[in-house]
């Protein structure tokens, strides 16, 4: 079985909350049409560890500058503070390599801000947290904001801050972790505590454990 890495970049006062129900289930093989298929690495600017807004401490695993889109299947930017600052635009400019490659991208938050200011939202269907926000950036793609949780459109994701669930479903969408039926009862389930959503989710895990997937 091939495994797919999904690159998830990590930078001083990312945020937390933002990327972990994505990262979480991506690297859970419950559910998965082909559990174990995906991995998580972490990349950041230098091999130095970073420390979250949680105040956790992480080492990457690799440098951005050895990354390359052909050996990803998606790039996920979470938010930080540094996003409106600049410091992160290196992350922005990977991210239009990915696209360009046509390699998902998957952006949260402040990477909203990164990406628009690389002008990567302008011909693209996105969101953030409030289009105000955005228009900061100085970017032309304000005809293309969409008033909603998380938009993707094709290889981008784009939410808000206060979305990880929907951007956690458009990510495991583009990504095909998940059956599309298993996908929305995931998410009835973790978004908003269906409990018909974990019903679907035991019931699959149950018939494959019979067919002895």
């Amino acid at each position: 079985m091939l495994t797919k890495t999904v690159h998830v970049a990590v930078y001083d006062t990312l945020a937390d909350w933002e990327v972990g129900a994505a990262t979480a289930h991506i690297n859970n093989p419950s559910w998965q049409i082909a559990p174990g298929t995906f991995r998580i690495e972490t990349v950041a600017l230098t091999a130095e560890p970073i420390t979250t807004k949680g105040g956790l401490r992480i080492t990457p695993d690799r440098t951005l500058d050895q990354l390359t889109p052909a050996e990803s299947a998606m790039l996920i930017l979470p938010g930080a503070d540094t996003w409106v600052t600049g410091e992160l635009a290196p992350f922005a400019r990977k991210a239009r390599e990915f696209l360009d490659a046509g390699v998902p991208v998957a952006a949260i938050c402040g990477a909203t801000f990164g990406l628009a200011a690389e002008g990567l939202l302008n011909t693209r269907n996105h969101t953030s947290n409030v289009a105000e926000f955005l228009g900061y950036s100085g970017y032309a793609g304000a005809d293309r904001y969409v008033d909603a949780p998380a938009v993707t459109d094709g290889t981008l994701v784009t939410a808000a801050a206060m979305a990880p669930f929907e951007f956690a479903r458009e990510v495991l969408g583009v990504l095909g972790v998940y059956e599309p039926h298993i996908l929305d009862a995931w998410y009835r389930l973790y978004a908003h505590s269906d409990p018909e959503g974990y019903a679907v989710l035991d019931a699959y895990e149950h018939a494959r454990a019979g067919a002895g997937a």
